[in-house]
């Protein structure tokens, strides 16, 4: 059988090595030998000998909160295998987190991650009377996160001299260590939004980076999440 469909690119490989790599630049493949956490309904394929099981309240350090961000549950994935996820042909960033480095991602950005990771919920703040009322997770410790994003992002450095401000239905993540406050444009209202009057925008301070989507989250998708 011949077909471009089984170009070399196309076709997968075991894993060398446990742990999360990039299959294409939209699915993430996870060898798992131990545990993993991922966004339910992430898995697209498997093979080995995985179990997957949702994660409810009461779970160690799922106590708190049984979601990562907007409604987002998590699955943890146990056993030997490999594992490949991925979430509407969105597109797939690996984020490798040494000790002291910390990252919030936006929930509906998480894909999948270590369990070496730690990560606390919390309200943005500045945020919590925004439309969308943020809540995000604050990922810490030595291990890989993978991220997702629709399109293309923007990182965006931030230093003291140049705050940087965003929408909140376009931003993905930051810098955990910049302060966040909320930015009211009253002159841009009729600008923003073809003249529908949003004039609040998510100010990041300090020195870091956000990363930023290139469209704003659509209605449909924030409420199906």
């Amino acid at each position: 059988m011949h077909s471009d469909l089984f170009a070399s690119e196309n076709v997968v490989t075991p894993a060398s090595a446990p742990g999360m790599t990039l299959q294409n630049a939209k699915s993430v493949k996870y060898a798992v030998d131990g545990e993993c956490f991922a966004r339910q309904g992430s898995m697209v394929a498997y093979r080995g000998d995985l179990q997957f099981e949702k994660q409810g309240q009461g779970v160690g350090k799922f106590l708190k909160r049984a979601v990562t961000g907007e409604g987002l549950a998590l699955m943890a994935v146990r056993g030997r295998g490999e594992v490949w996820f991925a979430h509407e042909a969105a597109n797939c960033f690996i984020v490798d987190l040494a000790p002291g480095d910390g990252l919030t991602v936006n929930g509906r950005n998480v894909l999948c991650f270590d369990p070496s990771l730690s990560y606390e919920i919390s309200t943005v703040k500045g945020a919590g009377m925004t439309g969308g009322g943020l809540f995000n997770s604050v990922f810490t410790g030595h291990g890989k996160l993978a991220v997702m994003c629709e399109g293309n992002p923007l990182v965006i450095p931030v230093s003291p001299q140049a705050p940087v401000f965003v929408d909140t239905d376009a931003v993905v993540g930051w810098t955990a260590s910049l302060k966040t406050s909320l930015h009211r444009s009253q002159s841009l209202g009729s600008m923003l939004r073809g003249g529908s009057g949003e004039a609040v925008q998510l100010r990041l301070d300090g020195e870091g980076f956000v990363i930023v989507r290139p469209s704003e989250l659509r209605p449909e998708k924030a409420a199906g999440n």
